[in-house]
């Protein structure tokens, strides 16, 4: 649930928008110069030949970065990144033009990638886009999720009519997709005239939440529209603007747009009852009913926030402590709220360019891994590709999974 990406160094890549705090190479975010302005003649080395070195060679060396490349992302970091890529993605094969940028092609799929250069031929900006998997049939993208050990969910519609289905009814965790449920709670408040998107809230403490997202780093008593909220919950899957409308709306209203999750959790629930120090609040409230879990949450509510490094790179925790939902139910949460502009404010890793309107959400934590995506072809036909993985025994494999969702995208795409 924390925001994910997949791309890395100067940019964020794939904005999922998840839970736990940004990994790795999100933080960094200055603007990738177009290689026009950063390349001259005299450089020692094309972009081409510079990416072919990081991927065929057995060491990666500092000389190849500009000074102040690696003073935002250091070189190990680096390593990682490009190790990372090259474990997931199956057998580097090379690296070809794809229009102004690149494309670094593996066995099991190809990776969009935009280089800068300076004058002395050094790396100066680097994104690796999210993979893309070869364009594959929508049977086969289905058997290629099944394979994925642990739980997987995978649903693809054309209006009504499914085009590929793997375990659509089964609920799984769902990360921050659950904001989906969120909004549409708020839609419906908003339709019968309880709330109003002017609404203005005012930010307390108690209401802080850990990142995803900016509003816990605010001031206490900040003044926020009710439309700021939702658009940060859902464009920066903002936990603390999320809580501020769960707290706002109450749990009832949204616990009837999604009824199995009773009590319906905030994210600052979660983090604290995941929290080390508050294990054995955990193991009550695992195997606690309904009204007891109610009680358990009362006595949590002056609890402090844990830290949130407990929740990086750790194993899963308690993956039946969640937020769970059918591919099924987020198609129809999704298409409930696609008309909203504020749906559009973060595409995902479709390619909006491609679309007459994209609406996403995802979400993840250590052990899950969703995304939910609508889209509108430019033919007025309109889709919805909803895929989750949950596995509580080993790490989920990022990039293979987002490869796979964006090969089906891609197929979509190209047959609109």
């Amino acid at each position: 649930m924390h925001q994910y990406y997949i791309s890395l160094l100067l940019t964020n890549l794939l904005t999922v928008n998840f839970l736990f705090s940004p990994v790795a190479l999100a933080d960094v975010k200055p603007q990738l110069l177009p290689l026009a302005q950063m390349i001259s003649p005299s450089q020692s080395i094309s972009p081409k030949a510079a990416l072919e070195r990081l991927f065929t060679s057995k060491e990666i060396e500092n000389e190849w970065f500009a000074p102040e490349f690696l003073a935002q992302v250091p070189i190990e970091q680096v390593r990682r990144v490009i190790d990372g890529v090259k474990s997931q993605l199956g057998t580097y094969e090379g690296v070809q033009n794809n229009a102004k940028d690149y494309l670094v092609i593996f066995s099991q799929a190809s990776v969009p990638t935009k280089i800068a250069l300076n004058s002395k031929g050094q790396i100066s900006g680097l994104l690796f886009e999210p993979p893309q998997a070869k364009v594959i049939s929508l049977e086969e993208a289905a058997n290629k999720f099944k394979a994925l050990p642990g739980k997987v969910s995978f649903l693809v519609q054309e209006g009504k009519t499914i085009q590929a289905a793997l375990n659509t009814k089964i609920p799984l965790a769902v990360g921050s997709a659950f904001k989906l449920a969120v909004l549409k709670a708020l839609k419906s408040e908003i339709a019968s005239g309880k709330q109003t998107w002017k609404d203005v809230v005012q930010l307390q403490p108690s209401w802080k939440s850990l990142p995803s997202g900016m509003l816990q780093t605010w001031p206490d008593g900040a003044y926020l529209t009710v439309e700021t909220l939702a658009a940060l919950m859902i464009s920066l899957s903002d936990n603390t603007a999320t809580d501020i409308l769960i707290n706002l709306l109450g749990r009832q209203p949204i616990e009837l747009v999604s009824p199995r999750n009773r009590p319906f959790l905030t994210t600052r629930e979660l983090f604290i009852l995941k929290g080390y120090r508050n294990r054995d609040f955990l193991k009550r409230y695992r195997t606690s009913n309904e009204a007891q879990r109610r009680e358990i949450l009362k006595e949590l509510s002056n609890k402090p926030l844990p830290d949130v490094n407990e929740f990086e790179g750790g194993n899963p925790v308690a993956l039946d402590v969640e937020w769970f939902f059918t591919a099924e139910e987020l198609c129809g949460l999704m298409e409930e709220v696609a008309d909203l502009p504020l749906m559009s404010i973060n595409p995902g890793v479709a390619k909006a360019k491609d679309w007459q309107r994209v609406a996403f959400k995802g979400g993840s934590e250590s052990g899950v891994l969703n995304m939910t995506t609508w889209l509108q072809g430019k033919n007025g036909k309109n889709y919805c590709v909803v895929a989750t993985w949950n596995n509580s025994d080993a790490s989920i494999e990022e990039s293979k999974f987002v490869a796979l969702y964006t090969g089906v995208l891609a197929k979509l795409a190209a047959n609109k």
